[in-house]
């Protein structure tokens, strides 16, 4: 369900600039239909984050595939702009409804005596879905005919089969189910640092691979002066790859020193993007590509592994779905607020401004992370007296 969801997001990058130039879309409406799917998300999210603890993961997780293959298919015969935004927001939604829940029965089906593996795999899912899309989108938009509607071909019979295969899996309700009914948002008592924490660390991820989902394409065209969409997805494929890669190796990394290490790396990779985009080096792109991929897995993981340790079952689905929330949001905000750069001033200081504000908030995912691990070591010590 992760890595169907991640491709659902990824399969239209690589296209991005066919569409541009098929349609003459600016730099601003190619990144705000991006944006359209983390806005989406995030109503969901905000309305229905606890769905899952009432009805099952499995029936949310049923109900978030149902929408991704209907937008699938809008996708697929979209004659303008206005359908792929409709096709965006439902995607958003139908992922909204779907990925706490997947986040959550990782967690629960976890049969293994490592309590970081659920967010190892959830990462490893998420980046396989997100490379597959992108190479898979290039290949069959530069090798085979019907560039636009291929890919998603493609994504409608990865939906189908992903609902039957949720479908087939055991029914999961609560016993003691009650009808659903909003609650505003809210975190379980003594959770608010861990919350705010794994939150930033999470939000650093998505900002990031805002930027690179939703101006990669453009940035990889302009840099290798080649319009060959297989050649840009597997550039792009590249980050999302080592993502995957890296999450191999984090299963017994501490929450903690795993949010440090993501947000100082993460910071590296923002100084390769600036200079990349300033030299206009086709070498430093694949290098921000490489160091940014290792900076989301440590950054992602990281987080999603600090609040699975900490937040109550019986508030998991709704505590995970409040973190994708605001994760989403920043998405949402630095995919429309580079795309609003770099229509009006030009791609490469959009990059020069997005930049330095991303690092600022990974210099606080770094402090934040050492300030609180100090405190847990201090209260350790504390109790030891």
């Amino acid at each position: 369900m992760l890595a169907l969801s991640l491709w659902a997001s990824g399969a239209p990058s690589v296209l991005y600039p066919v569409y541009a130039d098929e349609w003459g879309l600016t730099s601003v409406i190619t990144t705000s239909v991006f944006a359209t799917y983390p806005a989406a998300l995030l109503l969901v999210l905000l309305v229905f984050g606890s769905l899952s603890d009432t009805i099952g993961r499995r029936r949310a997780m049923l109900l978030g595939i149902g929408l991704i293959a209907v937008a699938a298919v809008i996708f697929a015969v979209a004659p303008n702009v206005g359908f792929l935004f409709a096709a965006r927001a439902l995607q958003g939604i139908g992922t909204g409804f779907a990925i706490g829940a997947a986040s959550a029965a990782l967690v629960e089906n976890n049969y293994t005596r490592n309590p970081r593996l659920a967010s190892t795999l959830a990462t490893i899912s998420t980046s396989t879905g997100l490379t597959l899309a992108l190479i898979v989108s290039g290949a069959l938009a530069e090798l085979a005919p019907l560039p636009l509607v291929l890919s998603f071909a493609v994504l409608l019979v990865l939906s189908v089969t992903a609902w039957v295969l949720v479908a087939l899996t055991p029914d999961d309700r609560p016993a003691a189910a009650v009808p659903f009914r909003f609650e505003a948002p809210h975190l379980a008592p003594g959770m608010t640092r861990a919350f705010i924490l794994a939150t930033i660390s999470v939000s650093v991820a998505y900002a990031v691979g805002a930027i690179f989902l939703s101006l990669g394409a453009n940035m990889a065209r302009e840099l290798a002066a080649t319009d060959n969409l297989l050649t840009i997805g597997l550039l792009l494929g590249t980050s999302s790859l080592s993502i995957g890669v890296t999450a191999l190796f984090l299963s017994r990394v501490p929450a903690h020193v795993a949010i440090i290490v993501g947000g100082s790396v993460s910071l590296l990779g923002l100084g390769v993007m600036v200079a990349s985009a300033a030299s206009g080096s086709l070498v430093l792109l694949l290098v921000w590509c490489v160091v940014g991929g290792i900076g989301y897995s440590f950054a992602f993981t990281g987080g999603l592994g600090l609040l699975n340790r900490t937040a109550p079952a019986e508030h998991r689905g709704a505590t995970l779905s409040l973190l994708y929330l605001f994760a989403y949001l920043l998405q949402a905000l630095a995919a429309v607020g580079a795309g609003a750069l770099a229509t009006n001033l030009g791609l490469r200081l959009a990059v020069d401004i997005a930049g330095p504000v991303l690092a600022a908030l990974c210099v606080v995912a770094v402090v934040l992370s050492i300030a609180d691990l100090a405190a847990q070591r201090r209260a350790a010590a504390a109790l030891a007296v």
